[in-house]
């Protein structure tokens, strides 16, 4: 039987540990990764404090590649614009050994929604 994405979406929901702002607020301040699996131009236009830009497309090429994708027990927040790619991203992580990671509900749009820090590309507007 084919799968559709509700299906997929389905499947990586049961698996991910979602968490509000307000607790992604909290994971920061505690050091946590954070990883945005948006594509760089979205990256680019503004982004959570200190985080990383791997696009989901390419995630699964880059564990192991990238410092902040070494350790299988870093503490690890993914996010991406509303919560679907980082819901992806969030289960493959777990199935590829990954055991403390947990998904922004309502990604970017529910940070910024929230009034929390973003950091901009200081070369974008220039």
């Amino acid at each position: 039987m084919a799968l559709n994405k509700d299906d997929l979406l389905a499947e990586a929901r049961s698996a991910v540990v979602p968490v509000d702002a307000s607790a992604a607020e909290a994971m920061l301040a505690q050091g946590c990764v954070v990883l945005d699996v948006r594509e760089p131009a979205e990256f680019d236009m503004g982004h959570l404090p200190g985080a990383v830009n791997v696009p989901r497309g390419v995630l699964e090429f880059r564990v192991g590649d990238h410092p902040d994708l070494c350790d299988l027990q870093a503490d690890i927040l993914l996010y991406c614009k509303n919560g679907g790619r980082s819901t992806l991203a969030a289960h493959t992580l777990k199935r590829m050994g990954f055991e403390q990671v947990k998904m922004l509900v309502g990604g970017f749009d529910g940070w910024i929604g929230s009034v929390h820090k973003v950091e901009l590309d200081p070369g974008m507007y220039r």
